[in-house]
């Protein structure tokens, strides 16, 4: 008999309840009669803001997804919501990647207390983020600046930031903020304050970035849930995503690794071409490669060879 309640794991940040509402409207506009209940669960890096999101820790990796991957095991919800990229690249057994939602803005953005942009920033002035990518950026840019980790929710770091922080574009704009980005350059409201924002349009995002993927059971789901979950599905983002997190598998896989990757689709042959960034540890020199071809396996292969000495198996 089929179930006509399911329950969708989330984590408790603002931008995760959004997400998994947008996952809600979604299946409820292909699939009136499901009824869909929300449940959080805390993961360790929501819990353990001290941990490192840079470095490998005793945690290993899944610190923002393990928990919610027990609860499916577990059967405790029907299926996780997740950000693409805090995923990692291998899915564990039992589980699978049910569907992917049609892909936001992949662009990053400093954001600034002062106009000017963050090119205006003074000497030694502080940017947050504990991305090995985005700080790689900025030393190429202005090795003048001050590179800070910081920790928190996308409200929690704009509360905490001292001059400067780099966000993902799609974050923001699915809280609500109107960016009013325009030439790159745009600012916003923030609990009373002005901020400034600026684009970064060389600055290739992390893989899977501005995705959202709902994970479920391999098996044994209701039919009429699966089904409503095919059809939410985006088969064009899904495999523009798979390449960049292959890419990153052949690496060796892992949020400490300074990779950018992106994958687009040419409208007219149906080819992937996938453009990707990769600085192998601290202060080495950026290495860039591309391809061009007709599988997210295919790309992602001949781009790794391009970047990397040793590739893993996979």
């Amino acid at each position: 008999m089929n179930r006509s309640s399911f329950i969708l794991g989330t984590r408790g940040s603002a931008l995760a309840r959004v997400q998994t509402t947008m996952v809600g409207e979604a299946l409820r506009a292909v699939a009136p009669q499901l009824l869909l209940e929300e449940k959080i669960v805390a993961t360790t890096g929501d819990v353990k803001q001290s941990l490192s999101l840079h470095e490998p820790v005793s945690e290993g990796s899944g610190l923002f997804t393990r928990q919610l991957e027990e609860a499916l095991l577990a059967g405790e919800i029907d299926a996780a919501v997740h950000s693409l990229k805090d995923l990692p690249v291998v899915t564990p057994p039992g589980l699978k990647l049910a569907a992917i939602l049609p892909r936001a803005n992949v662009t990053d953005v400093v954001i600034t207390r002062e106009l000017g942009g963050w090119k205006k920033l003074a000497l030694g002035a502080v940017v947050g983020t504990s991305s090995p990518r985005r700080l790689e950026w900025v030393r190429s840019q202005r090795s003048d600046l001050l590179v800070k980790p910081i920790r928190g929710n996308v409200p929690t770091r704009l509360r905490k930031f001292a001059d400067a922080v780099i966000l993902a574009r799609a974050g923001l704009e699915r809280l609500g903020f109107d960016l009013g980005i325009v030439n790159n350059e745009g600012r916003f409201l923030f609990e009373g304050r002005e901020l400034f924002v600026t684009e970064l349009t060389d600055l290739l995002p992390a893989p899977g970035q501005g995705a959202i993927a709902i994970e479920t059971r391999a098996e044994n789901n209701d039919p009429e849930f699966e089904q409503a979950l095919k059809k939410i599905h985006h088969e064009e983002t899904a495999r523009c995503v798979e390449a960049e997190r292959l890419l990153l598998r052949y690496l060796g896989g892992g949020c400490h690794m300074a990779l950018g990757a992106l994958t687009t689709i040419d409208p007219a042959s149906q080819q992937l071409h996938l453009r990707a960034t990769y600085v192998p540890f601290p202060l080495a020199k950026l290495r860039e490669g591309e391809a061009t071809g007709t599988t997210p396996g295919e790309v992602a292969l001949r781009v790794a060879t391009q970047l990397g000495e040793k590739l893993a198996v996979i």
